[in-house]
């Protein structure tokens, strides 16, 4: 599934909101229910299969000195977390030192490296933004 929530957290809130929405409309339906309605919006047959999909494992917490690797802006990288700040639902912006510059020019006959970043990371270890070949401008090994 390309397309999904950001987290559980996220889909069981939108269950909420939607079962809100519709008695309020006159139309009364149960949490399960809404759950079902959630998953099927994301292309999911049902709520077990997103939930499968997201799997068991633990959020993930990010730390002040975590060596982490990737890929930014399609290069790889090893780095350390510098900053942490929890925006919520698993997101998280970070801000990474790079063991070695990244170059984040694809261009041949000019480059540009970075030694830092700030990325806003979210619980499947991408952010939301993506480059116009559509990847994600960060991408952590979880």
């Amino acid at each position: 599934m390309t397309n999904k929530p950001a987290s559980i957290d996220a889909a069981k809130k939108q269950a909420k909101l939607l079962r809100n929405k519709l008695a309020d409309d006159g139309t009364a339906i149960s949490h399960s229910k809404s759950l079902e309605l959630i998953a099927q919006q994301y292309g999911f047959r049902d709520w077990n299969s997103l939930f499968a999909d997201y799997g068991n494992r633990p959020k993930r917490d990010w730390q002040v000195g975590d060596i982490v690797s990737g890929h930014y802006l399609s290069q790889p990288f090893r780095a350390e977390i510098l900053s942490v700040t929890r925006m919520g639902d698993g997101w998280f912006r970070l801000t990474f030192k790079f063991d070695e510059p990244v170059d984040i020019i694809t261009f041949e006959s000019w480059s540009a490296f970075r030694q830092r970043t700030t990325q806003v990371i979210g619980p499947d270890g991408m952010t939301r933004e993506k480059t116009s070949d559509g990847r994600p401008h960060m991408v952590l090994e979880l």
